[in-house]
């Protein structure tokens, strides 16, 4: 099976695996090579698979959509961020959660910015109306 797995703007993973483990809302499933085709929304978790090589590997997905069509397994994600072991993996979220809460605090200081700097420019418009 090709597993695919994107999020915005880049490719997370295209990789030749033989198992795909996931979780969705009423539980974990596996997919194998012969399974059927399957569609599924995924829940914020881990999804585990088998590269041709050996070895599970991870990754920590956010919401998302997996798509099994023929030999294809497309996972569509907002986020997502590989790991070798559980272990890691869970520093490597907490450093991403990290990053994503610094950037989030940049977003609302600069939307704040805007705000502010609209109703300056709306309450200028009113006076030079009220003259």
């Amino acid at each position: 099976m090709r597993l695919k797995v994107l999020a915005p703007g880049r490719t997370v993973l295209d990789a030749a695996v033989t198992r795909v483990v996931a979780e969705a809302e009423n539980g974990s499933f596996c997919l194998l090579p012969r399974h059927v085709d399957f569609v599924s929304a995924l829940v914020p978790g881990i999804l585990a698979y088998v590269p041709e090589e050996g070895g599970e590997r991870f990754l920590a997905l956010d919401r998302g959509v997996l798509v099994k069509c023929g030999p294809e397994v497309l996972v569509s994600t907002r986020e997502a961020v590989a790991g070798a072991d559980l272990g890691r993996l869970r520093a490597t979220v907490r450093e991403e959660l990290e990053r994503l809460d610094e950037r989030e605090l940049k977003a609302r200081s600069a939307l704040a910015r805007l705000e502010a700097g609209f109703v300056r420019s709306f309450l200028e418009l009113e006076e030079v109306d009220g003259e």
